[in-house]
């Protein structure tokens, strides 16, 4: 069956996330301000879902259609093939938003295309009251400037929810940004990592799943899995062939610093339930004593700073010992997450090249050194 799905992201990593659904397979991946459209099969949303490194979630898309009236928004989802999805006893609760719509009250949006999927699935049924026990087929709706979209999330938990991170630290990076920030700075199977400010390890780990191939979904369940609209042999073929695609002759490590010691403790922790801590070594540590032995590395980082930690005079102070010990040589490159604008000033010197990402509702900046 050719399905159209939808793949959120973070502002800033679109073209990230369609590289990697083309490199899947995908067809017709075409890509909008944090989400990307594309097509294909089950295999595909299988895929998608074990594979996404970038994507928040993968959604089903059932039909986009204009509304202005409740009328309309309520015809219009109560036409669609909703039994094929939904059996007579599974859950499916409602959420969604608006944006510069006629039909601009959410929890009214909620209703409406509650009672139309009923009403469909009466019909189909033969039945007029539904227990919802069953597995949980979550029904999305975005409208905006009047444009309905209508979809089931297949992921269920966040993709960004990898398993290995139940506890973070104070301010930890979303796993998807991480994986970013690794693709951004083209991290390889033959490099040598570094984070001085590696806090529960996301970064690290992120790094350690890219470069060696892995999955970051292959340990986990979707929502999905649970509605058996994918064949089994199709789930035992796609986490098959992840197994297969895992390179096991690389010479990629990771260090990690801190100078939290219960960061460290979280980060081996963490590293050990990704199943990646064999490339991970990790010890506490001050910047100011930043020193690498390798003679090349890929520095990844996301240090402190105003918004999230410190005051802005101390991310500040960090900076500048961070543009002391992060020295330009060959064979070096550097990868600094940071929101503040002055950054390039306090760091002392200027990007090679930047790109503008969100941590979370925080615009940033990734600033690349490697010249």
């Amino acid at each position: 069956m050719k399905l159209l799905m939808v793949a959120p992201c973070l502002l800033g990593v679109e073209g990230l996330v369609s590289d990697e659904l083309k490199d899947m397979g995908a067809e017709n991946v075409r890509a909008e301000n944090a989400r990307v459209f594309f097509e294909g099969d089950e295999t595909i949303l299988a895929r998608a879902n074990i594979w996404s490194r970038f994507s928040e979630r993968i959604l089903i898309v059932l039909d986009r259609f204009n509304a202005v009236t409740f009328e309309e928004l309520f015809q219009g989802v109560k036409a669609l093939p909703w039994s094929e999805f939904i059996g007579s006893r599974d859950t499916f609760p409602v959420k969604g938003f608006s944006l510069n719509s006629a039909l601009h009250s959410v929890p009214d949006c909620q209703k409406i295309i509650k009672k139309a999927i009923v009403e469909s699935l009466k019909e189909d049924y033969g039945i007029s009251w539904f227990e919802e026990e069953g597995p949980v087929h979550q029904v999305q709706f975005s409208i905006m400037k009047d444009e309905v979209t209508v979809m089931l999330d297949t992921s269920g938990r966040g993709l960004h929810k990898r398993g290995y991170r139940p506890v973070g630290n104070d301010a930890p990076i979303r796993e998807t940004l991480a994986a970013a920030m690794c693709s951004l700075s083209r991290l390889r199977h033959y490099h040598t990592m570094y984070d001085p400010f590696c806090g529960s390890g996301t970064v690290l780990m992120e790094g350690a799943l890219l470069a060696n191939n892995i999955a970051p979904g292959i340990n986990r369940n979707f929502d999905v899995d649970r509605w058996g609209f994918i064949p089994e042999n199709v789930w035992r073929s796609e986490r098959e062939r992840c197994h297969d695609l895992i390179k096991t002759d690389t010479d990629f490590i990771a260090f990690g610093s801190d100078i939290d010691e219960r960061a460290i403790e979280l980060t081996a922790e963490n590293a050990k339930r990704a199943r990646v801590d064999k490339f991970i070594n990790v010890k506490k540590a001050d910047i100011k004593y930043f020193n690498p032995t390798s003679d090349r590395g890929t520095l990844i980082t996301n240090p402190p700073y105003g918004e999230r930690m410190l005051d802005v005079k101390e991310a500040e102070r960090l900076y500048r010992v961070m543009g002391e010990k992060f020295i330009a040589k060959k064979g070096w490159s550097y990868g600094i997450i940071s929101p503040d604008e002055e950054f390039e000033k306090c760091f002392g010197r200027k990007a090679d090249k930047r790109r503008k990402l969100y941590n979370g509702m925080i615009k940033c900046q990734y600033y690349m050194y490697f010249k």
